[in-house]
């Protein structure tokens, strides 16, 4: 008996305590393979808010007959028996007397009724899982009202055991011990209504995580990152931090955001004193902007790609001519402080030269890349576009890449090994999520996950494209393809969907398509340059060889018309020992959208921004 006992201990699972809370992930119960069945008796400690919950009476034992109490109870005495039988005396005396009895007398039976006794049965989440575990609650323990609601926080100490409710949950915890509660607010809680829209969620971005679609795309969110950077340690790269804030654009024209003190400032004096309206515009950056958005149209104009931004930018550009006018009449100039001569005094704000948020990081990337080697960033972007695109936010993360010594066939290499990498990572490491999404959002996501992981992907160049796609007969595309022109969306998809139904690298655009720093090839009409085009989620990658001849990106940055002091510092990197090198961006929202199957990029981001959006 003795060695069966020190066998049952020594079989017993321990499990691992969450060392920062000193409780119990849900994910080591009922993520295990036997969902829990193993851990029976085992007595644990877990927190986390109710999803669902179901209330029931217990079974009360029938009060004993006088049959069973003469001939089972011979100790018996008459006060018990005679207590026994109050209620049948009471509904005796009640009948005799008629309805006529008194109020007082009822009111004072209702008060000294006892509660019903009833069990509560939460289905509770901790964020770990997809799966919730059952949680029983008896009405002696504690008021069931206060845990029943919808969102309400709890952390409790019990014995799991078998299922007493038949149905899909095997395990649940008998509740002896409540540690803490976190009531809610139920009439006002958004969340207690079950499968509310995307839409309807995203009014409540600070809550929405407690849902199970949000919270699986969270985890899988969290995987990419975490196989991200397992991809690049394991292969040598450095993770490097770079600024958010920057005087230059890397793509040369984008719309951005400006990052000033001028604007706000609590000392109104001093302001007050250069300029009469603090509400006026400055005119020299009226210009200025101007110029911006006419280099900006005609860039969209030559590649053709995105008629909704062109149609803006237009747009823009004429409500930039018209308040130019205004002022020009009114004589008024604003944006802070300014100098004599009316222009925005750069000197007095807080940094000396207008800055901006970035719209990316590859140029500073650069930089160590030409001391370090092989580095990569992962971080957030920001572009002012004005874009309702499902697929475009004021603010994206992107995974940026850049290795010295290499050329387009090495980067592109590692593209693909790279994504394929991500996507066997999902596969293996968020199993329950991925099954969860294909249930509730799109039952082919983990077939599209599978095929890039195993694919080989096909290459081709731009032209080949445009001849591919001027051949095709069996479909009418909304833009004819053309060489010279931007490849739309529809000609991506239909070359990895309907022509080769695997990834497509797609290299050497013409150099009127690309930025500035791309490296012009031998026919002096392309650059090296790749797009990386996945069946269902179009362009995942950009990647390109980045021109390393001083006299050759002096010349380009020349015939854009950007300012080329403000790139001084990256043409050093040209004359001080300069490397061959290329380097690539993922769209990590992008990513995570392919991986879930959603379509709309405001719900896998925590918090999203774009024009005339924010909540919180």
């Amino acid at each position: 008996m003795a060695s069966e006992e020190a066998q049952t201990v020594e079989n017993r699972v321990v499990l691992p305590q969450y060392k920062y809370s000193k409780r119990v992930l849900l994910k080591t119960i009922v993520g295990r393979s036997d969902e829990g069945l193993g851990l029976i008796g085992e007595r644990v400690v877990v927190g986390g808010w109710v999803k669902s919950s179901k209330e029931q009476t217990k079974e009360v034992q029938p009060t004993p007959t006088m049959t069973t109490v003469m001939t089972g109870h011979k100790d018996v005495t008459c006060v018990e028996l005679f207590q026994s039988r109050i209620p049948l005396f009471r509904a005796i005396i009640k009948v005799l007397g008629g309805t006529n009895s008194s109020p007082l007398r009822e009111k004072l039976e209702k008060s000294n009724a006892k509660p019903v006794p009833s069990i509560a049965y939460l289905q509770v989440s901790d964020g770990s899982c997809v799966p919730s575990l059952q949680v029983v609650l008896d009405s002696t323990t504690a008021p069931l009202s206060r845990f029943t609601h919808t969102g309400t926080s709890i952390l409790v100490e019990g014995v799991l055991q078998q299922s007493s409710i038949p149905g899909k949950r095997v395990i649940e915890l008998k509740v002896e011990k409540i540690l803490h509660v976190g009531t809610v607010e139920h009439e006002k809680y958004p969340l207690s209504k079950t499968r509310l829209p995307l839409d309807v969620l995203r009014g409540y971005s600070h809550l929405r995580p407690r849902t199970t679609t949000v919270a699986s795309v969270t985890r899988i969110r969290n995987a990419l990152t975490h196989g991200t950077n397992t991809f690049f340690q394991s292969h040598g790269f450095l993770n490097v931090h770079m600024p958010v804030i920057t005087s230059i654009d890397s793509k040369g024209f984008s719309d951005k955001f400006q990052v000033t003190t001028l604007l706000g400032k609590a000392d109104k004096k001093e302001e007050a004193n250069a300029v009469e309206d603090t509400g006026a515009i400055n005119l020299e950056v009226v210009k200025a902007a101007i110029k911006e958005k006419s280099n900006r149209i005609e860039e969209l104009k030559r590649s053709e790609s995105n008629r909704e931004s062109l149609a803006l930018a237009v747009q823009d550009l004429k409500k930039a001519n018209e308040l130019a006018s205004q002022l020009e009449a009114q004589g008024k100039t604003h944006l802070g402080t300014l100098s004599q001569a009316g222009k925005l005094d750069f000197s007095r704000d807080f940094f000396p030269r207008q800055m901006y948020l970035t719209v990316s990081s590859q140029l500073h990337l650069e930089s160590y890349a030409s001391a370090l080697g092989s580095v990569y960033t992962i971080g957030p972007t920001f572009s002012a576009e004005k874009s309702q695109s499902l697929k475009h936010l004021a603010e994206m993360w992107m995974v940026e890449v850049e290795i010295a010594f290499a050329d387009l066939e090495d980067v592109m290499n590692c593209a693909e090994d790279y994504l394929k990498f991500l996507c066997q990572w999902v596969l293996e490491n968020c199993s329950d999520d991925l099954k969860f999404a294909s249930k509730r959002i799109d039952k082919t996501t983990i077939d599209h996950l599978q095929s890039v992981a195993s694919s080989s992907f096909e290459k081709i160049t731009y032209t080949e494209a445009v001849e591919l796609l001027q051949k095709v007969t069996d479909k009418s595309f909304e833009r004819k393809a053309e060489w010279g022109i931007a490849l739309t969306d529809e000609h991506e998809s239909y070359l990895a969907d309907e022509m080769y139904k695997r990834p497509v690298i797609i290299s050497n655009y013409p150099k009127e398509l690309k930025p500035f720093f791309v490296r012009q090839n031998d026919d002096g009409k392309t650059v090296a340059t790749i797009d990386v085009v996945v069946p269902k989620a179009g362009t995942l990658i950009r990647g390109s060889q980045k021109e390393e001849r001083i006299n050759i990106i002096s010349r380009r940055i020349k015939e854009l018309g950007l300012p080329k002091e403000k790139f001084e510092w990256y043409l050093d990197l040209r004359r001080h020992g300069t490397v061959k090198h290329s380097g690539f961006s993922l769209g990590f929202d992008h990513m995570v959208l392919f991986s879930t199957g959603l379509t709309d990029v405001k719900d896998i981001i925590p918090f999203p921004r774009s024009c005339g959006y924010a909540n919180c």
